[in-house]
Formats: C-alpha cells, structure tokens, sequence
C-alpha cells in the first residue's frame, strides 16, 4: 500500500497494483464524465497502444471503474470514495473474473 498527498493535503491509499496515471484517470473520469481509452490516452497524450485500456481494465477488476458498454467507462461510487479519501484502494479484491 502507498500514500499520495495531493496539492490540497490529499492523502489517498493507492494499493501495490495501482500505478501513478490510475489517479489521473479516476480524476479525469470525474471530472469529464464517460470516457473510452482513446478520449484518455488522447486527453493524456499517451502514445503507447492500448495503455489506458489496459489501466482501465484492471481498474474495472477492483471496481474503481465500470465498463458501460463496448470501450466506455464510467467511475464507480468506490472510485469516487477512493478519490474522496474514504476508501483505501489495497482493500479491494479482484473480481473473479481476473486471472
């Protein structure tokens, strides 16, 4: 588990799975609303393919993020606690369908 203090005082508990750009787009996913890979890696400028698909996938394994449909997601009520500071991310469990 890590912390990350954020400009405000922030301090969110990220687990061991969950990489620096997972904030941005549970962030982003607030702030913007539904998006797909293609919008965040565009809104990101990430060139590598299928990055922000890959990160939101195993988001959507621990629940932080929902798929709505064919590439499009939405931040979940535990998304936004995490982003609120109510949940600690190392709590979640995969869901069963990951490997």
């Amino acid at each position: 588990m890590s912390s990350t203090a954020r400009d405000g005082g922030v301090v969110r508990q990220r687990a061991d799975w969950m990489r620096p750009v997972d904030e941005h787009i549970l962030e982003t996913l607030r702030d913007e609303g539904n998006m797909t890979p293609y919008a965040l890696e565009h809104e990101f400028g990430v060139t590598v393919a299928n990055y922000a698909s890959n990160r939101l996938s195993k988001l959507a394994d621990y629940g932080l993020v929902e798929r709505l449909g064919r590439g499009l997601y939405r931040l979940t009520d535990d998304g936004r606690a995490f982003l609120d500071e109510d949940l600690d991310a190392s709590t979640l469990e995969p869901s069963a369908s990951e490997d």
